[in-house]
C-alpha cells in the first residue's frame, strides 16, 4: 500500500499545482509569485467503521470543506484508496506548522463544528471515524510547488 501514498502525494502536488499557479516550461518548474514561501503540507487518512464513508463525505461536503477554508486552511485535494474501503484521503497546506495549530484549534472551538460533528454521528447511529492517521510533508527544493 506503500505506492498508494506515493500517487496520492503526487496527485495532490499536481492538483496544488493548478491551484498556486505554477507552470511547467521547458526549463523547469517555475512559479508565478517569485515571493511564494514553503509551506507545510498535512496528509490525513481517517478510517471510518464499516458502511460510515457516506457519513463522512456528507460531513465534509455540507461542514468541513468550508470551516476549514474559514480558519486558513486550504484545501488541496480529497481521494478515497481503491483498494481501502471505508478511507478518505487529504491533503491540506499551511503557512508553518504554526499556523496548522493556530488553525486547527480554532476549527476544533467553532461553535458550527462541534454542531456539524455530534448531527453526523446521530444521523450514522455512531462514531463515524474510528482511526486518523496524520502525516507532515515538507515540500523539497526541486518540488513545483512550495
Amino acid at each position: 500500500m506503500k505506492w498508494t501514498a506515493t500517487v496520492l502525494i503526487g496527485i495532490a502536488l499536481l492538483t496544488s499545482f493548478c491551484i498556486t499557479g505554477w507552470s511547467l516550461s521547458s526549463s523547469g518548474a517555475s512559479a508565478s509569485n517569485e515571493t511564494l514561501e514553503a509551506r507545510v503540507f498535512e496528509m490525513r487518512t481517517y478510517y471510518t467503521h464499516p458502511g460510515r464513508l457516506t457519513h463522512l463525505h456528507d460531513r465534509f461536503r455540507d461542514h468541513t470543506n468550508y470551516l476549514f477554508v474559514k480558519h486558513g486552511m486550504t484545501l488541496i485535494g480529497y481521494w478515497t484508496p481503491v483498494e481501502q474501503k471505508d478511507t478518505l484521503v487529504y491533503i491540506l497546506a499551511f503557512p508553518s506548522r504554526e499556523a496548522r495549530e493556530t488553525s486547527f484549534d480554532a476549527f476544533r472551538n467553532d461553535p458550527a463544528w462541534q454542531a456539524a460533528f455530534a448531527e453526523s454521528h446521530k444521523k450514522a447511529g455512531g462514531k463515524i471515524v474510528k482511526k486518523v492517521e496524520s502525516q507532515f510533508l515538507d515540500p523539497t527544493d526541486y518540488s513545483p510547488i512550495r
